[in-house]
């Protein structure tokens, strides 16, 4: 399940004060903040359906949530200045599958060249080379 975590923004607009300090605890247990209502968190698809079930139960129809999701490329991309680092985060060549813990003897290539390509802009892949 690691395997699949990945960067997503975490951005939330609430209109009332205690509304706002109950939405801080929840985003602030799931990620380090950037700016004032903007969070960066390292999740799995489960663990944002999960965040997004939590902050329903507290945020009123008035109160706006935006999550979005950044693919590798993307992360890699971000300008930051003055606060958090180490957006980009190496991809694993390979994942253990089965066998016991700690074992290597299963495992299975991951192959996320199809989801940096669905990232790239055109213009870029005219200059690559063939895969």
């Amino acid at each position: 399940m690691a395997a699949n975590k990945r960067w997503r923004l975490v951005c939330y607009d609430i209109r009332d004060p205690r509304r706002l300090r109950e939405v801080y605890k929840i985003v602030s247990g799931h990620g380090h903040r950037v700016q004032y209502s903007i969070y960066r968190a390292r999740l799995d698809d489960l663990q944002v359906e999960q965040l997004r079930w939590e902050l329903s139960r507290v945020m009123a129809p008035e109160d706006s949530l935006l999550i979005v999701d950044l693919c590798p490329t993307c992360a890699a991309n971000v300008i930051s200045r003055n606060h958090v680092e180490d957006w980009q985060d190496p991809v694993p060549s390979f994942r253990v599958i089965g066998g016991a813990p700690g074992s290597t003897e299963q495992a299975s290539i991951d192959d996320n060249s199809e989801q940096l390509r669905e990232c790239r802009d055109p213009q870029d892949e005219e200059g690559d080379p063939p895969a």
